[in-house]
């Protein structure tokens, strides 16, 4: 449902090359975009919703603007179709929480997308603080960098919020699983200083974590037109044995294109996006419990909110809200 959103691209191509999963077809609400997409991908387009749901699919992926992740949700709710929605899950935590409890009401699973839990030096970073073998964690310093992606992500109708609200959720979802421990506290620095919108584009988070371990995070759009949109995960984990790095994004051949005139990675190793897709195709075949659950997509997406009070109070703000 949608390619607002550019990972919609990626989780098409999973979905051709999952063999027990049948990519029945798409609808957009940008009818032009849509009907490029279905010509893409060979897939039907529905113009409606209503033709859409007639289709008795299995489940449905969201990938539209973040406002209108509710509307999209509830309608997939009612007809009883499983749910795997772009991050943030929404925009509020009242629209959030409408989510949960349509998806409760109808007995429909709902996972969010936070494709790093698929990167293989994230798994295996958990694992290591699972063995013990760096002791308690003490603190936490992460980035989310990135280049402007433009469109609706810079207006606060669609998005909900810049670089903090983009940015902060996926790096928040990763800290919450490896410390299974909820942010308390939070206290965030932003800005938009750097391309001159009327939404942050840089910022900085402080929080602390009910076990006591203290995190930082950059979640900007710092870096320049020729960077990639997304690729610059990065997470060090402080402990008393010892320390874990872990640059997430790092399976990539560099591309210096003089042709397109900018720098662009081209992925060598695994594939996060085929992960997350396959996890969710398999949660409907096996009838299993979402890896990444709507209350894991609140939990990420209540830091980010916390995130800007704090920054408009000027003060550290309590969780949960």
């Amino acid at each position: 449902m949608s390619y607002a959103h550019m990972h919609a691209r990626g989780y098409s191509q999973c979905l051709k090359n999952i063999p027990n999963a049948e990519f029945a077809g798409l609808y957009d609400d940008n009818a032009a975009r849509g009907r490029e997409m279905a010509r893409l991908f060979g897939v039907k387009f529905y113009n409606t919703e209503k033709k859409f749901f007639a289709e008795k699919l299995d489940g449905v992926i969201i990938c539209s603007e973040n406002s209108k992740h509710l509307a999209m949700a509830e309608a997939a709710a009612r007809a009883k179709v499983h749910i795997l929605c772009e991050k943030p899950i929404s925009v509020n935590m009242k629209s959030a929480n409408k989510m949960l409890a349509v998806a409760s009401k109808t007995g429909v699973k709902l996972m969010i997308a936070f494709p790093c839990r698929f990167i293989p030096s994230v798994m295996k970073a958990r694992r290591v603080l699972d063995s013990g073998e760096i002791g308690r964690v003490l603190a936490i310093k992460a980035t989310n960098h990135g280049s402007l992606p433009g469109g609706w992500f810079t207006q606060k109708k669609f998005s909900g919020g810049g670089a903090i609200m983009d940015h902060t959720v996926h790096v928040t979802d990763l800290l919450r699983w490896f410390m299974r421990s909820e942010v308390r506290t939070v206290y965030a620095e932003l800005d938009n200083s750097i391309h001159n919108l009327k939404i942050d584009d840089c910022g900085t988070l402080f929080f602390e974590f009910e076990n006591g371990v203290f995190a930082t995070l950059d979640p900007s759009w710092s870096r320049p037109k020729s960077f990639p949109v997304w690729g610059d995960v990065t997470i060090d984990i402080i402990g008393e044995k010892g320390n874990i790095y872990v640059d997430a994004f790092s399976e990539v051949i560099d591309v210096y294109d003089d042709n397109v005139g900018r720098h662009c990675c081209r992925g060598w190793g695994s594939n996060a996006d085929l992960g997350l897709v396959k996890n969710f195709v398999d949660m409907i075949m096996y009838n299993r419990t979402p890896f990444i659950s709507g209350y894991d997509g609140i939990k990420a997406m209540e830091v980010a909110l916390g995130a800007y009070e704090s920054a408009a109070k000027k003060k550290v703000i309590n969780l949960p809200l």
